[in-house]
C-alpha cells in the first residue's frame, strides 16, 4: 500500500536519520511557485544536516513515503485537484485514485507506519477558539495520543486556543518539551506565557526523552511527543500585534461563515494580509529552522541506536 522512496527506505535499512516532511504547506499553504521552492528548501536542509529528508503525500491514490522532485511539482502545481488530508481521508482518496497533500496528522500516521520516528512541521493544530461552541479540536491532537512520532514544531499555530491545547496534551499524555524555552512557543512569537513539561537544552538531550519515552514500559505512552522549537529571533514578531491581526482574522471567518477543515487555512491567508506578509516570512524561516533541529534530532536518535 505504501510507496516508499528507495533513498528512504534504504536509510531506514540502515539506521539512519531519516525526516518526515508534510506536503499541505505545498499545496494549500503558500502559492505556486513559492511553495515548490519552499519544499526544496526544505529537503535541502535536512541534507545538509546529514538526514534523509521524506516528504510525504498520495500521488494518484498511492501513499508516497518521499515525494520526487516531479511529484513535488505535481503537488505543488496541483491547485484544487490536490486534497487536503487528515488521517480520515487517506481511505477514500486511495479508492478515488486522487492526489493529496498530508496534514500534521497523516502525516504522522504514514511516517509511523513506514518506521520513521521523527516529523518536522511549522505547527500543529489543536483547540480552536471558541471550540466550546464549535467543539472544532484539530485530529493532530488524537494523532499525537496513539502515533509514536516525535513532532518537532513551533508550538501550535497561534490561531488557536493555546491553554486549551496544552490542556488536552496533557489529559492524553503527550509530553511537550521546549527546545532550549521553557515557554511553549504561539508560532509566530517565542512568548505564549504558557510553561512546557520539560526542556532539552540540546538535541542529544531531546533524542534521549525520546527513546526513554519509547522503550520503557512501565511509563512508555502509545503516542508521540512534541518537541517545541522557538521561532528565530529575527523573524519573531510581536505578540500584541499578532494577537490584534488574530482577532480580525477571527472576525472576518465568523462573517463569512467559514467552518471545518477550511477554518485553518483561511485564517492563516487572512494573517497574512494582516501582517501584510510578515506572518508568511515567520512561518518559513521557523519552518527552515524546525527542519534543521529535526534533523539534528534524528541524527542523535540514530546514534542511540
Amino acid at each position: 500500500m505504501l510507496r516508499i522512496a528507495e533513498e528512504v527506505s534504504t536509510a531506514l535499512e540502515e539506521g539512519r536519520a531519516v525526516v518526515a516532511l508534510e506536503s499541505t504547506l505545498i499545496s494549500h499553504g503558500l502559492p505556486y511557485p513559492h511553495n515548490l521552492a519552499v519544499a526544496e528548501g526544505l529537503e535541502a536542509e535536512v541534507r545538509a544536516a546529514g538526514a534523509v529528508p521524506a516528504t510525504i503525500g498520495l500521488i494518484e491514490g498511492v501513499p508516497v513515503i518521499g515525494l520526487n522532485g516531479n511529484e513535488l511539482e505535481r503537488l505543488a502545481a496541483g491547485g484544487e485537484r490536490v486534497r487536503k488530508l487528515s488521517r480520515r481521508d487517506i481511505g477514500a482518496a486511495i479508492v478515488d485514485h486522487a492526489d493529496g497533500a498530508t496534514t500534521v496528522a497523516a502525516t504522522m500516521a504514514l511516517a509511523a507506519a513506514a518506521g520513521i520516528e521523527v516529523f518536522a512541521t511549522g505547527g500543529i493544530g489543536g483547540v480552536h477558539r471558541g471550540a466550546i461552541h464549535s467543539w472544532d479540536v484539530s485530529a493532530d491532537l488524537t494523532e499525537l495520543s496513539r502515533t509514536p512520532v516525535l513532532v518537532v514544531c513551533a508550538g501550535a499555530k497561534a490561531i488557536l486556543d493555546l491553554p486549551a491545547t496544552l490542556e488536552y496534551l496533557e489529559t492524553h499524555g503527550v509530553p511537550v518539551v521546549g527546545y532550549q524555552t521553557s515557554e511553549f512557543p504561539a508560532f509566530y512569537t517565542p512568548q505564549s506565557g504558557l510553561p512546557v513539561a520539560a526542556v532539552a537544552d540540546n538535541a542529544l538531550t531531546a533524542a534521549r526523552m525520546w527513546r526513554i519515552q519509547r522503550r520503557y514500559s512501565a511509563f512508555a505512552a502509545p503516542g508521540g511527543m512534541v518537541l517545541c522549537v522557538p521561532p528565530p529571533a529575527q523573524y519573531a514578531l510581536d505578540r500584541d500585534v499578532i494577537e490584534a491581526a488574530i482577532e480580525r482574522a477571527l472576525a472576518r471567518a465568523e462573517a463569512e461563515g467559514v467552518r471545518g477543515p477550511s477554518v485553518t487555512p483561511f485564517l492563516l491567508a487572512a494573517m497574512a494580509e494582516e501582517t501584510v506578509g510578515e506572518s508568511i516570512e515567520t512561518n518559513i524561516a521557523l519552518l527552515r529552522n524546525n527542519t534543521r533541529v529535526a534533523a539534528e534530532v534524528a541524527l542523535r536518535i540514530s546514534e542511540l541506536g
